[in-house]
């Protein structure tokens, strides 16, 4: 079945790839920039390249902790996918730009309350789905667009202004102000990862349920302390990176307990004690085997300790006794996965958080439609033709953008969903140990889903919303490259097709409210709306459905 959700997720990334094509070529294609076929290509590629930039998947994991854990299973993740895939295909058939990302949410979300009340009868909603995670997702569906219209309305304001230096001036402090932004969010996620690493998050919840348990409350206590000490050194991230800063706190803190944590976490993996858990809690005849596991874990927990002593070898060979050979089946592997460095995880995990090279990017895009201003209105005499085809150059550069936030947005989703699968049936143990696969599995299958274009909705996106010159789609995929990049270091799962739709609005409006087809635009929220709420049940009667099979 892991295989089979897998091969699943990818598809719906690659519907997910072509049913999105039009957001980021709606507007090339509309204004003559480059032909369909053309258009496609350079969306897919640049798809593909948000894999070199985006490093710390925070919509992913968005996505994969939207259902609480209990309640995710095989047979939820499988209903979800089925009825995202459904939804995707009817949306395009029909020429409907909906959102992929609420559709994969909403059945997920369906699956998994049906799933709970199937099993285990009627309980509160809060205890089967993350509800600040939904919330924010939901309150997204109107401010992505409503984000994306400002953008692209100051955007398209500002680059009519016929003074070109007050012009570049205004530029230089938005982007001035854009930079600042990131580096907030640079430090909120080397903030974030290093709860993360000292599992602050995790104890807070445990402590949550299990208020009168003194071992949880010692544990909170001190991975808070922990945390505090380690926080004081992040201060010069940017200068010295993640590495350095890990190692000055390895020279404060004792990792040796975070060893320890790690090898407990290789051995429960082994034993699939998260899943057995979980498949007790639905059928108690599993408990005995559960706990018969579990005892083997307590047996090796004492070599944890000799770990630096008598190293990775020692310990493995010293737990493989104790579990047998039909646990261990591969020694090597298992031997292999005993070898684990506190203080170079940390640093890889601080390091993730770094988003400099977006910025950098940022920064080149701005550089260069600062010196075609330049160039076009100063240094040669501006006329009408010249700063049309200005616009058309840089319109590459603008669905570009696009195109990277859209990869780097939609791409994790699909990732979010094949680790929670990953993790559901015992594989990884926890999110920050999805393999290297994922993302590139995930970022190929949308690139080759986009070059198969989406040519329905790119009618409906380039003309049936407004009419779009160059300079307008310039404005309007900026806007909303901006706007998928910000969504993204937030870690918000937000729509493509809503963010891009907000941002030709935004143009639209900008010239006269009356350029807007209000009608059409009312039909398309009408569309989002209904998406999630559609999604969720179209996945019950798939999960029913599933049930009626065996699975």
């Amino acid at each position: 079945m892991v295989i089979v959700i897998i091969v699943l997720a990818l598809v719906f990334d690659y519907i997910n790839g072509f049913h999105d094509a039009a957001n980021s070529i709606a507007t090339v294609v509309s204004t003559k920039v480059l032909t369909p076929l053309q258009a496609v290509i350079w969306a897919a590629f640049f798809n593909f390249v948000a894999y070199f930039i985006f490093k710390d998947h925070a919509v992913a994991n968005t996505i994969a902790k939207t259902v609480v854990d209990t309640y995710i299973t095989l047979p939820v993740i499988l209903a979800g996918l089925v009825a995202a895939i459904f939804w995707n295909l009817l949306t395009w058939w029909y020429g409907i730009p909906s959102s992929s990302s609420h559709t994969l949410i909403g059945g997920f979300a369906g699956a998994a309350v049906t799933h709970a009340y199937i099993t285990k009868g009627y309980m509160p909603f809060s205890d089967i789905i993350e509800a600040d995670k939904i919330s924010k997702t939901v309150m997204f569906i109107f401010l992505a667009p409503l984000i994306g219209m400002l953008i692209s309305m100051f955007i398209t304001l500002v680059t009519i202004r016929r003074n070109t230096w007050g012009k570049l001036a205004i530029i230089g402090l938005a982007t001035f102000g854009m930079w600042l932004m990131f580096g907030m969010f640079r430090e909120q996620k080397v903030d974030e990862n290093l709860q993360k690493y000292f599992k602050v998050d995790k104890y807070k919840k445990e402590f949550a349920k299990h208020p009168e348990d003194e071992k949880v409350k010692e544990k909170l206590e001190k991975a808070k302390a922990h945390y505090a000490l380690a926080k004081s050194f992040t201060s010069d991230f940017d200068e010295v990176g993640g590495e350095v800063i890990a190692g000055r706190i390895a020279d404060t803190i004792d990792l040796e307990y975070i060893e320890a944590g790690k090898l407990k976490d290789v051995l429960s993996r082994k034993l699939k004690l998260d899943k057995l858990k979980k498949d007790a809690y639905y059928d108690e005849s599993l408990t005995p085997i559960y706990e018969a596991n579990l005892a083997l874990l307590d047996s090796c927990k004492p070599y944890f300790a000799l770990y630096r002593e008598v190293g990775a070898d020692s310990v493995a060979h010293a737990c493989a006794n104790i579990l047998g050979v039909r646990k261990i089946d591969n020694y090597e592997k298992f031997a292999k996965s005993f070898k684990v460095d506190a203080k170079k995880d940390l640093g890889k995990e601080l390091n993730k958080a770094d988003n400099r090279i977006l910025m950098y990017c940022i920064g080149v895009l701005v550089l260069i439609f600062m010196l075609s201003y330049i160039w076009c209105e100063q240094i040669r005499k501006p006329t009408a033709n010249r700063m049309a085809n200005m616009f058309k150059k840089l319109q590459l550069l603008s669905s570009a953008a696009f195109s990277i936030g859209h990869g780097g947005n939609d791409a994790q989703k699909v990732m979010g969903i094949i680790g929670a699968a990953l993790i559901a049936s015992g594989n990884i143990g926890d999110f920050k140990e999805l393999p290297n696969w994922v993302p590139l599995a995930c970022y190929t299958a949308i690139g080759l889903g986009t070059m198969s274009g989406g040519w329905k909705i790119v009618k409906t996106m380039g003309t049936r919303i407004t009419k779009v010159t160059p300079l307008e789609g310039v404005s309007a995929e900026t806007a909303g490259a901006i706007t998928l990049f910000m969504t993204e270091q937030m870690g918000i799962p937000v729509s493509t097709t809503h963010t891009i739709t907000g941002s030709i609005i935004g143009v639209g409006a900008t010239k006269r409210l009356s350029a807007v087809r209000w009608g059409v635009t009312g039909n398309l929220l009408v569309a989002w709306l209904i998406t999630i709420p559609v999604s969720a049940i179209v996945a019950a009667l798939c999960y029913w459905v599933l049930g009626l099979f065996g699975i």
